[in-house]
């Protein structure tokens, strides 16, 4: 059992802030390659579909008095498009930004072409990874649903339940439990899970052992990390809500020439991947005191930093103590 700890949110947050100041252009670069294109790809979606769907109105009524014209493509071709271009830039940025802050905790140099090159041994990783968290949810919600289902029929055909009206007010305050203790569940992996995609990426792990490794290393931790999830999760989603839904009624096409519509996706678009960077270096940062916590980092900063006095960024009002490694005789 991991000792107690007096970090808090705001000295995870501090500390990834010193270390992307620190490198201020390297980290500007990364996000301008791949948390920028997420971020207005996130704003703009709604705008582009909803033009696109006018469209697709407008083609469909043509079809229909032209037969003879091709078929158009599917309307959820899409957002299939959208959906693989957010999940490849998402995980292209937490692979770099990750090897990047994590090489500046420990005071390493940090530079742009080795981040990039991270990307050959992390990305299919966390792509086997992700999948494999997926799969555990889906399996979870799937389980509940078909347990759920069994109890009615049981319930029916054994006369326990004469009757179910679906529709029924009870019947929806049953469903509404089930669903608030599922997405409890899901909060409380998704918790455990945190430090996955930075398992990943520092230790050169992939598929379930990231996972059952988070588990591990969060513990102690869980109301740190809770407190960034729910953090970064509120201000993400409500910035992206608002933002998408200020831009929503501009042509995507024509709004180009309306500078309300400009200005709207340069400020928003900013401002999310600020919160992105922010959200992957601090969770990074969590994962290093994580590690100090387990005990494991001072034996790290032994076996490489053997001859070189080295102290870490631990402040004592954040963690019980601070990792300084001598000399070695």
């Amino acid at each position: 059992m991991p000792p107690p700890h007096t970090l808090t949110l705001f000295g995870t947050l501090t500390e990834a802030k010193r270390i992307f100041s620190a490198h201020s252009r390297h980290f500007l670069a990364l996000s301008v390659l791949f948390l920028l294109p997420l971020s207005f790809s996130l704003i703009i979606f709604p705008t582009l579909q909803l033009s696109l769907t006018q469209s697709y109105v407008v083609s469909t009524q043509f079809l229909t008095l032209h037969p003879t014209h091709p078929h158009l493509p599917q309307h959820f071709t899409l957002p299939l498009i959208y959906t693989l271009f957010i999940y490849t830039f998402f995980l292209c940025a937490t692979a770099t930004i990750t090897y990047s802050t994590f090489h500046g905790f420990y005071g390493r140099p940090v530079k742009f072409f080795p981040a990039i090159k991270s990307l050959i041994s992390s990305f299919f990783p966390l792509v086997c990874t992700t999948f494999a968290a997926t799969l555990v949810l889906f399996t979870i919600s799937l389980t509940l649903f078909l347990l759920f289902m069994v109890i009615v029929i049981v319930g029916e055909n054994l006369g326990f339940v004469i009757v179910i009206d679906y529709n029924s007010y009870y019947f929806m305050v049953l469903c509404t439990l089930i669903g608030v203790v599922l997405c409890l569940l899901m909060m409380c992996l998704l918790v455990n899970w945190s430090l996955a995609c930075v398992v990943v990426v520092t230790e050169s792990k992939w598929g379930f052992q990231p996972l059952w490794r988070s588990a591990y290393l969060v513990k102690g931790m869980r109301s740190v990390s809770a407190s960034l999830m729910v953090l970064f999760g509120v201000l993400v989603g409500f910035w992206v809500w608002m933002n998408a839904s200020d831009v929503l009624w501009f042509d995507a096409v024509d709004g180009w020439r309306s500078w309300p519509f400009v200005l709207q996706l340069v400020v928003g678009t900013s401002v999310l991947t600020l919160f992105l960077l922010h959200n992957v270096s601090a969770n990074t940062v969590l994962y290093m005191y994580c590690k100090a916590l387990h005990g494991e980092l001072a034996i790290e900063i032994a076996e490489e930093f053997a001859r070189e006095y080295v102290s870490l960024p631990f402040d004592d009002e954040k963690v019980p103590h601070v990792v300084t490694v001598f000399p070695g005789e």
